[in-house]
């Protein structure tokens, strides 16, 4: 009785070195975000979102978005939205955002190659220091070949003086 004890035993113990020699784990390695979330670990629903992975946190990347909330905000298209062609962007921006009732609007690739560049035009008066609201149209062809599927839309404050004190954008992350 004894004997077959220890024999199973020896047994249960060689199989359990067997199992762990053969079935290797993988190890994930996260280092973003977006790595995070195709691991299917949890999403907090806060803004910007979070994903835990282990004991790290990793935070979307929403460009400046927050950093800008009280001089310019985007409705369309959102951070990390997939746009297509023509995009339609519209937001608000403070008067003080505009010249002449415009500002430059700028779509670059995840390398800052420019793809396509346009104007936001002010619907309302643009000489207040209130929220105005804003609309830009943006034609633009994505060459597979040339550009990576992840970019930046820019929304630059328009600066007649030329003066880099006065310059200033709102930049969120977009994906083609």
């Amino acid at each position: 009785m004894k004997t077959t004890l220890s024999i199973i035993i020896i047994v249960m113990i060689a199989l359990g070195v067997f199992w762990k020699l053969t079935h290797k784990e993988t190890l994930v390695v996260v280092t973003s975000f977006e790595e995070c979330v195709a691991t299917g670990s949890p999403v907090m629903e806060s803004y910007p979102r979070q994903c835990r992975y282990g004991n790290q946190t990793f935070v979307e990347n929403v460009g400046n978005e927050l950093e800008k909330t009280d001089l310019i905000h985007l409705n369309t298209p959102r951070p990390n939205q997939v746009i297509t062609s023509p995009l339609v962007v519209t937001g608000g921006a403070r008067g003080t955002w505009f010249f002449e009732a415009s500002f430059p609007v700028v779509l670059v690739d995840w390398d800052g190659r420019i793809i396509a560049q346009g104007v936001a035009q002010a619907k309302s008066d643009w000489m207040t220091t209130d929220f105005v609201p804003f609309e830009a149209t943006v034609t633009f062809t994505v060459d597979e070949n040339v550009y990576s599927r992840r970019g930046a839309l820019i929304l630059r404050k328009d600066n007649p003086s030329g003066l880099p004190e006065h310059n200033d954008a709102l930049e969120v992350p977009i994906m083609f």
